[in-house]
C-alpha cells in the first residue's frame, strides 16, 4: 500500500479514538524547529523555514476548529529572538505584516468566527507590525466563538514582572490594598488577562522545556513533547497529542 494511504488509515483511526466531549479547551503551542528544518534542507534560507512554519500553523488552526478546540495560543516570537541576525529578524517582521494583513480578509478566519489577539510587549515591535496587528484584531474583535492568540515579543518572566509593576501602581494609587492581592488579581494583570489557562501545551522538535512560555498560566497544564520539527508537523502528530491528553488523569497538582 502507498505510504499516504496508510497514513490516512492511521489518521482516521486516531480520530475514532478521540472523545469529542473531552477535547482540551485551550491548546498552547511552542512552534520549535523552523531554523533547524531550513538547515537540514541544505540551501534553504532561514526565512523560508519560517514561511513553511506559517503554513503549518494554519493547518493546526484548521485541525483545532474541526476538533472543537476553542482556544489556540502559539509562541511566535520571544523577546530573546530580537538577538538573532538582523536579516532574520527583519524577515520575520515582514512575515508578520504580510500574514496579519491576510487575516483581515481571511475566509476561514471569518467563516469560523475566530478572534485574533496578540499577547506580549507589542511596543517593542516595528510600527508596520503593530499597525498590521491592529488591523487583524479590529477585523475579528466581534467574534467570541473561537480565539487564536499569537505570543509576539513575549517572555514569561517579563510578563510576571510587568504584572507586579501594574499591581504595585494600583496599590500606590490607592485603588487596592496589599490584602487584595491574590492569584486572581495577578492573572488579571498578565498579558493574557481574561484568557483561560491552557489545558495542553505542545512543543515540537524534541526539546522538553517551556522556554519562558506562559510560566504562570501553565501551572496545571498537561505537557506534550513531539519529536517532529514544526514545519514537518503532521495531523497524526497533533491527534496523538490530543489522544495522550485524553488518556491522562488530570489531578491539578494533587
Amino acid at each position: 500500500m502507498p505510504p499516504q494511504f496508510l497514513y490516512k488509515i492511521y489518521e482516521k483511526r486516531l480520530l475514532n479514538e478521540l472523545d469529542p466531549n473531552r477535547m482540551p479547551k485551550h491548546v498552547a503551542i511552542i512552534m520549535d524547529g523552523n531554523r533547524r528544518y531550513s538547515k537540514i534542507q541544505g540551501n534553504m534560507a532561514v526565512i523560508k523555514g519560517h514561511e513553511i512554519g506559517v503554513d503549518t500553523l494554519e493547518k493546526v488552526l484548521d485541525w483545532s476548529i474541526d476538533l472543537g478546540i476553542e482556544i489556540v495560543t502559539a509562541y511566535a516570537f520571544s523577546t530573546e529572538n530580537f538577538n538573532r541576525s538582523q536579516k532574520e529578524v527583519e524577515g520575520l517582521m515582514n512575515l508578520f505584516v504580510k500574514n496579519f494583513k491576510r487575516i483581515v480578509n481571511h475566509e476561514k478566519i471569518h467563516k469560523n468566527k475566530v478572534r485574533v489577539k496578540v499577547v506580549g510587549r507589542i511596543e517593542l515591535l516595528p510600527d508596520s507590525v503593530r499597525e498590521a496587528i491592529q488591523e487583524a484584531e479590529e477585523s475579528t474583535k466581534d467574534y467570541n466563538e473561537r480565539l487564536f492568540n499569537l505570543a509576539i515579543g513575549y517572555d514569561g518572566r517579563l510578563e510576571i514582572v510587568d504584572a507586579i509593576k501594574k499591581i504595585y501602581k494600583q496599590v500606590e494609587d490607592g485603588e487596592i490594598s496589599i490584602g487584595d492581592i491574590d492569584e486572581d488579581l495577578v492573572s488579571k494583570n498578565l498579558y493574557t488577562a481574561g484568557l483561560e489557562d491552557p489545558s495542553l501545551i505542545i512543543r515540537t522538535s524534541g526539546e522538553e522545556r517551556l522556554s519562558g512560555f506562559l510560566l504562570w498560566q501553565s501551572s496545571y497544564s498537561e505537557l506534550y513533547f513531539c519529536d517532529s520539527l514544526w514545519p514537518e508537523l503532521r495531523k497524526v502528530d497533533y491527534l496523538r497529542a490530543i489522544r495522550d491528553y485524553q488518556e491522562r488523569d488530570r489531578r491539578f497538582g494533587v
